[in-house]
């Protein structure tokens, strides 16, 4: 694949990465009020459509955080496809009433679609990681959690109260229990790892 373009609006993703309240608010007043509507009109009501809204905004500040986000369509595009396609798998969830959907929105735009595709495998990762660190136990979470965000080894001993050994053996341990949980279940295969 070509390397691509970055777009300029790009700055939403940073802005969000960086928790820039007037670009988040900018997101809001220019971008959240057509998926509102599209939501309202397709079964659903103004907490479901902020509820999406706030979904989608989490998910996107952790992907961006993750260094996994370069925006290569229009940011308005991208945004409300990802929130169309998250409301349409809430509908599916709850299929047992009537849907009714009303598709003026629609997008054929590759690098949009590209884009959005890239974001949904991003979250089925992190849902997948989500559950299996939480099949660890405690030591193991709180080792890796501070390895996550303290700078050494030996800022989470200190931390923890232990030797620099006894943490890089058990962040050893852990890391391999985690990653063959992940490798094992049946998510992980039908995952496009990228």
């Amino acid at each position: 694949m070509a390397t691509q373009i970055i777009h300029s609006d790009q700055i939403y993703i940073e802005g969000i990465a960086n928790n820039d309240s007037a670009i988040i608010q900018s997101i809001y007043k220019k971008f959240v009020p057509k998926v509102i509507s599209y939501i309202r009109n397709n079964s659903g009501d103004e907490d479901q459509a902020q509820d999406v809204v706030q979904e989608i905004m989490i998910l996107l500040f952790n992907q961006a955080k993750a260094n996994k986000l370069q925006l290569s369509c229009p940011f308005d595009a991208y945004f409300f496809l990802l929130c169309k396609r998250k409301w349409l798998n809430e509908l599916k969830k709850a299929s047992n009433k009537g849907v009714t959907i009303n598709d003026e929105y629609t997008s054929n735009n590759e690098p949009t679609e590209e884009m959005v595709t890239q974001t949904e495998i991003f979250e089925e990762k992190q849902e997948l990681f989500d559950l299996m660190f939480q099949k660890l136990g405690d030591k193991c979470q709180e080792v890796l959690k501070l390895s996550f965000t303290l700078k050494s080894m030996e800022e989470v001993a200190e931390k923890l109260q232990v030797t620099y050994g006894y943490v890089r053996k058990k962040k050893s341990l852990c890391t391999g229990q985690l990653t063959q949980w992940i490798r094992e279940n049946s998510r992980f295969k039908s995952l496009k790892i990228t």
